[in-house]
């Protein structure tokens, strides 16, 4: 079949910030989806809110939105773009359920969009539960007994049913989230509300939990001729139990029989026939040991993570297969890349075994539980390739940088070794090891794990194997040890051997088919073969660079790094180099086969590398890339002789040495928080009391913040000093003065001459949150020009003095005006990606210039400080702590978060509030204004409460706080409810389970003592989705936000491949009718594409011009002109009878409309005016508004009858008698005795959104003063109350002829704050109205943030 050529606009859903269960495989998937499209020739809009991705690179899609993934966001930028299909399979489950709510709600069908790919009716078949259950028993393919539940209750019976234990599959989630394993009713009672919690649509599988059992995956293909493949057998190491994102896996299946091979590969096949499935699909199933029967566990309708192993493992792109199976294409028709001669209907075939080992951030929660089930708790994971299993392992091993090279690994407890066999943890496998080195037999490991006998069987190999060569080493037993994956360190301290036989590793080539066709892509592992197909591989007679990955996605260094490394390599060879690529990390873009010209699937340590390189002979290499993974391996390199590029190991360790960073310091007299490097309690004890507490205990040498921690005491020096030291470090632990300042981070490239700083970033948090986990702001809000100038030349001296020749990233602190040096780090940071996006600056792309030579001046981004875009840009942290429910949140020193986001806008507070709503929390209060915050501050942060109190009370929320900090509050005048302490009673605990409170701001101090009541506490506000802050600095910025009116319908949709580069300048009217007053602006050339966005800024009276909200003149086909209304918080605001007068003036004085008579189209109508003019200038306007409408449904009102008039309603507990039109905007008309003594402002939001109205209501509160008099004051949705109201004053007078008040086709007159208007409901059926319209002033304002 050919291109489908009706596929001309996609959208690409990606998924969002790196999350435990969904991390960097869905940029690499994503990333290979665009370069098809786009390759095809089709336009490719892209959203994704992740900054740190390939994906969102603006060479990869024609208009990118780094916009909050949410319903409203992706219909907003539909509405927008108007694309014809949407592409929602690899965005992971975020991207999968998006596409389903809008195919739900019809909003696809209504804007014309289809999903191409899978189809929403076989996306349904597999993730509902139900759904999924009938379409297997249809096809006679068997399921675990289980049960459907949208209750508790309903999950109890099930249970009941089946029997105990049962295990709970939320539908529509990620990574097992909201899942768990309940042996009783009691267990089930929690983790079947979690999971109900977990999911979109509040359903759980209630499945018999099938203990022992294998679990098997396979990866399938089929196209839209239903053609179908299997790409790749998988295999768990645990039985079912262990999340298969938490299990070590291997590929093919190695422990499969041929029959029960052939059984599952046609179960599997047989099942993505049956549910249509067009693209990649990842099926899983239970196989019980001890029989042929198996079941279906479930299956992933998209690209799943499985789809990034098996992609890397086989070679065989499943993403791109995929996205060109959607484009219309069919299985044959797609060429394999690898081979050159096969076609994707191929099924790849395995010469060799591939391990995925799974990367966990217990290192970061200390105390927190290891224990795995069906949640998953991997932050990321490795893959090794090798020539057999045991290979594989111990090179998965030592690449997963867990300080291991063997599988001997200290065990978490004191406990026997029998007893913890039965501990499912994430030591689970080197327990087995340890227990079959102690004698334990290979049944009685197996009864105890279920671990099946093969895999046991192997692990004996190397214990017999380790056996063998304690009295030494022969050269044939070393080369055995080389075959079965031990490096020599590790074949040194086992043998006691201090030679070596001499050894050079071979490199075998990743083909896709086991040898039968020659790989035209080099893509390498190594093996202790002699032949080696990567010395044998053409060469093109480039000079090489080797560039080093950053290894497993893990806390404090994730996908922001491969993204550097990606970009190095495409600059590389843009510039003439071959470059060779080391990486072991299956999810990212850096090992896909095609980035760099070749690459070595291998682990990042010393012996590995040095093999490589031994092979390529580069001419330097790249570590500034790849994060600590890579910079840690920069001495020795050096000490081998390996030309390092960018910044020397001799810079690499001043400025991780403390003593001669000092001395670097002193040389430029920068300052630093004073300290001591220490390696000993007693010298950490001896350094903190002579620098004074608090101080910061820090070790040097690592990555997002390990073990680092702010102390208070001798006692808290003891335990922190006590744990780093029992990581076994060999470095200097730093021992520094604490200061609570402001923090900025500073990125700066170098060339050894000159620098460019493309931006300064400031923290909202002080110091004392790791940069990683707090919220960052470009350019700074709070930074004054001498400040700026002394970071410059502060960065400009360390960078030139360091030797840098690329990236520093350099981290600042000012406290009481005085500027320090935290830390300096020499290569590519966190921050690097979004700079770049933002600042058009790409900062990979110039350091890797700058590397190999090019002066800063020659790449036309000057030098210095570099220009600031009109724009905010926020990153905001993300954190994955509801995988991690009993882990210790409280932000600190030590890095907790897993991704990020970015908000872009016009302001800091637009850009914020789009970063806190793309990490997934709710940024506003309830309109009734019921709910509240919990308040429980530290003492020391007593003084601090009252400010962010006092915004909270102003802004209406109820406020609670425990006894010392509600006495704080309490004495500004504020009330407080005072809440029992979390370990006096579960008074807080109900009221979070009350659903009145709507944050948590928690400071207490976290002693021992405490935290486990902290962990409780946020563990139960992760599952009602209730935010908990831990910094006063954050919970004030959210209060700035709420007050700042912002929403997500009012915000600018930034398509970051179409930024502005400067400020824009935008000219306008003031005009006014009736004290009614709005901004004018003229948009016939279309250039204002968001006028919502412009509402916040632009309608304040403080910051902005000043007005009710904007009014857009535009061209209409129908009438003369056409209005668009939008109200002072960006909502639409319909017909708008003042300002249609307005616009009248305007086309008239302005000689545009030159006429006493003309139309306006407005409210989906067009309206007839008549000018009444004066001296060349219209005074007076009379307008033809319509005719009113009553239908409920056309007001709308969600009350009975065919009419509302003089209904009674209870508002807010108040019993009123309403009449209810629409004038093309929906009215409510109250009649009232005393309209000055009404409080409008109370009584305003009780209306406009009260449940009775389903699009919000504007208010009228009126009184008859005679029968052709009316007072009135009036409440505007998204306004509020406003001195005149033109469709209001329709509806009043409307309002009073319906009930007998008034008399229709006269002039009534509307007295208004404001002034007065006229209006007259004709016999025509048409009401009229006549008012007056002034021009105030006329001007030119800047908009968009950041320059000034």
């Amino acid at each position: 079949m050919p291109i489908d050529t009706s596929i001309r606009k996609v959208m690409v859903i990606g998924s969002g910030p790196i999350v435990i269960g969904q991390a960097a495989e869905f940029d690499y998937a994503g990333a290979q989806a665009c370069r098809v499209l786009h390759d095809a020739g089709v336009n490719v809009v892209l959203v994704n809110s992740n900054p740190a991705t390939i994906m969102t690179d603006k060479a990869l899609a024609d208009e990118i939105y780094l916009e909050p993934l949410t319903l409203t966001s992706v219909k907003r930028i539909i509405e927008k773009e108007q694309p014809d299909s949407l592409l929602a399979g690899l965005g992971g489950q975020t991207g999968l359920t998006l596409a389903m709510e809008l195919d739900r709600e019809g909003f696809l069908q209504q804007h014309n969009v289809r999903l191409i790919g899978t189809n929403a009716a076989a996306i349904d078949k597999a993730e509902d539960r139900e759904l999924f259950k009938e379409t297997m028993a249809a096809i006679g393919e068997p399921t675990i007994p289980s049960g459907i539940a949208n209750t508790v209750a309903e999950a109890l019976e099930v249970a009941d049913s089946i029997g105990y234990p049962v295990i709970i599959r939320p539908a529509f989630t990620l990574g097992g989230a909201g899942g768990g394993v309940a042996y009783s009713a009691e267990e089930l009672t929690l983790v079947a509300q979690t999971g109900l919690d977990a999911s979109p649509i509040t359903q759980i599988l209630v499945e018999r939990y099938i203990y022992g059992w294998k679990e098997i995956e396979f990866e399938t293909m089929r196209d839209g001729a239903g053609n179908v493949i299997a790409v790749c057998s998988m295999e768990n190491f645990d039985p079912v139990g262990v999340h298969t994102g938490d299990s070590i896996v291997v590929a093919p299946a190695l422990t499969l029989s041929d029959k029960e091979f052939q059984m599952l590969r046609s179960a599997a096949l047989n099942i993505i026939s049956a549910l249509d499935i067009v693209g990649g699909c990842n099926c899983q199933f239970a196989l019980d040991p001890d029989s042929f029967d198996y079941a279906v566990i479930e299956v992933n309708p998209r690209v799943s993570r499985s789809s990034a192993l098996a992609s890397k493992a086989t070679g065989y792109p499943i993403a791109k297969i995929t996205t060109k199976i959607a484009l219309g294409y069919t299985l044959d028709e797609i060429q394999n890349d690898i081979t050159g001669k096969t076609c994707a209907c191929f099924e790849p075939a395995l010469d060799y075994v591939v391990v995925k080992f799974p990367k966990w951030p217990f290192d970061k929660f200390v105390g927190a539980s290891r224990r795995l089930g069906t949640q998953m708790k991997a932050t990321g994971e490795v893959m090794a390739i090798g020539t057999n299993f045991e290979s594989a392992l111990l090179k998965a091993v030592r690449g997963a940088e867990i300080h291991l090279d063997t599988l001997h690994a200290a065990p978490l407890s004191d406990r026997p070794v029998r007893d913890r066999l039965a501990d499912c943890d994430d030591h689970r496998l080197f327990t087995v090891f340890e227990a079959l080195c102690s004698g334990v037999s290979i049944d009685e490991i197996h009864d105890i794990t279920r671990i099946d006998r093969w895999f046991l069987a192997r692990l004996q190999n190397l214990v017999d194997y380790e056996a063998g060569i304690r009295d030494g080493l022969t050269p044939e037993s070393y080369r055995r040890g080389k075959a079965l994956g031990y490096p020599d360190a590790a074949l040194r301290r086992l043998s006691g051997s201090e030679t070596l036989p001499a050894f050079r590793a071979g490199y075998k080539m990743v083909d896709t088919c086991a040898a039968e066709f020659d790989a035209q892509t080099p893509y390498f592992y190594a093996s202790a073969d002699a032949r080696c197909e990567a010395r044998s591989f053409p060469r093109s007679g480039k000079p090489v660079v080797m560039v080093l990955g950053s290894g497993p996605i893990r806390i404090g260094q994730g996908i922001e790094f491969d993204y550097s490394s990606v970009h190095c390599v495409w600059t590389l060879k843009a510039m003439g180099y071959d470059v060779v690529i080391v990486n072991n990390n299956p999810e990212t873009v850096s090992t896909d086969y095609d980035t760099a010209d070749r690459l070595y699937f291998e682990p990042l340590t010393a012996e590995d590398v040095l093999q490589i390189i031994d092979v390529e002979h580069p001419v330097g290499v790249v570590v500034a890339f790849g994060g600590q993974t890579a910079i840690a391996l920069t001495q020795t390199l050096d000490r081998h002789g390996v030309r390092i590029l960018g910044t020397s190991a001799e810079g690499i360790d001043i400025a991780e040495d403390r003593e001669r960073f000092d001395a670097l310091l002193e040389q430029f007299h920068i300052s630093r928080p004073k300290g001591m490097g220490v390696q000993t309690l007693p010298e950490a004890l001896h350094a903190a009391q002579t620098l004074g507490y608090p101080v910061l205990l820090r070790p040097s040498y690592v990555i997002g913040g390990q073990n680092m921690k702010i102390v208070h005491d001798d006692d808290e020096v003891t335990t922190y000093m006590q744990r780093i030291l029992a990581q076994g470090i060999d470095n200097p632990v730093l021992v520094d003065k604490y200061m609570m300042g402001t923090e900025l981070e500073v990125d700066v490239i170098s060339d050894g001459t000159d620098v460019l700083i493309p931006g300064i970033m400031e923290h909202i948090e002080r110091a004392g949150v790791h940069s990683g986990d707090s919220i960052a702001v470009y350019p700074p809000y709070n930074l004054n020009d001498i400040m700026t100038d002394k970071i410059v030349d502060s960065s400009r001296k360390l960078a030139l003095a360091l030797g840098t020749k690329g990236l520093v990233n350099i981290q600042y602190l000012i406290w009481e005006n005085e500027l320090y040096v935290i830390e300096v780090n020499p290569r590519a940071s966190r921050t690097v990606p979004y700079i770049s996006k933002v600042t058009g600056v790409p900062m990979v792309d110039v350091a890797a210039r700058v590397m190999l030579g090019t002066p800063l001046k020659d790449l036309g981004y000057g030098t210095g400080l570099h220009p600031i875009p009109p724009y905010y840009a926020v990153k905001v942290p993300v954190f994955s702590f509801e995988k991690l429910g009993d882990v210790n949140a409280y932000l600190g020193p030590e890095m907790k978060s897993t991704g990020e986001v970015l908000g872009l806008g016009k302001t800091m507070q637009e850009a914020l509030f789009k970063g806190l709503t793309s990490a997934g929390m709710v940024v506003g209060r309830h309109p009734d204004g019921r709910h509240g915050v919990l308040v429980s501050v530290d003492t020391h942060d007593l003084g601090e409460i009252v400010s962010l109190a006092k915004k909270l009370d102003d802004l209406h929320f109820a406020l609670y706080a425990t006894a010392e900090t509600a006495a704080a509050i309490a004495r500004l005048g504020i009330d407080v409810v005072t809440v029992d302490g979390i370990r006096e009673s579960e008074h807080a605990f109900a009221l979070l389970e009350s659903g009145c409170i709507d944050y948590i701001v928690y400071t207490g101090a976290l002693k021992d003592a405490t935290t486990d009541d902290y962990i409780a506490l946020h563990r139960r506000a992760l599952q009602l989705g209730i935010p908990c802050f831990t910094s006063l600095d954050t919970a004030n910025a959210l209060a700035d936000i709420i007050a700042s009116r912002y929403n997500e319908h009012n915000t600018e949709l930034v398509d970051i491949n179409h930024m502005r580069t400067k400020r824009q300048r935008l000219k306008f009217s003031k005009m006014q009718a009736t004290g009614d007053d709005y901004i004018y602006v003229e948009n016939f050339d279309g250039h204002i594409t968001c006028p919502e966005s412009l509402c916040i800024p632009l309608c304040s009276r403080h910051r902005g011009i000043g007005g009710y909200g904007i009014v857009l003149i535009e061209r209409s086909a129908v009438a003369d002109a056409k209005m668009r209304v939008f109200n002072r918080d960006g909502s639409p605001g319909g017909i708008g009878g003042n300002a249609i007068r307005c616009v009248g003036k305007y086309l008239y004085d302005n000689g545009i409309v030159p006429r006493a008579d003309l139309t306006i189209e407005a409210g989906g109508r067009v309206h007839r005016l008549h000018l009444y003019t004066r001296f060349g200038t219209v005074g007076l306007v009379t307008v033809e508004m319509g005719k009113p409408a009553f239908a409920p449904e056309a007001v709308p009102v969600s009350l009975e009858g065919e009419r509302v008039i003089d209904r009674p309603v209870t508002i807010a507990g108040g019993e009123y008698r309403i009449t209810c039109l629409s004038m093309g905007n929906p009215h409510c008309v109250v009649f009232v005795d005393r309209v000055d003594e009404v409080d409008v402002a109370h009584l305003g939001p009780q209306f406009e959104h009260a449940d009775i109205f389903p699009a919000r209501t504007n208010t009228e509160f009126i009184r008859v003063v005679n029968r052709t008099t009316i007072k009135m004051r009036v409440w505007e949705r998204g306004n509020g109350e406003t001195r005149a109201c033109g469709t209001g004053a329709c509806a009043a007078a409307v309002a009073c002829i319906l009930n007998g008040y008034c008399k229709r086709n006269t002039d009534i007159k509307i007295s208004l704050r404001g002034g007065e208007l006229s209006v007259k409901w004709s016999a025509d059926g048409n009401v009229y109205l006549t008012g007056s319209a002034q021009t105030v002033f006329t001007g030119e304002i800047a908009y968009g943030g950041g320059a000034r």
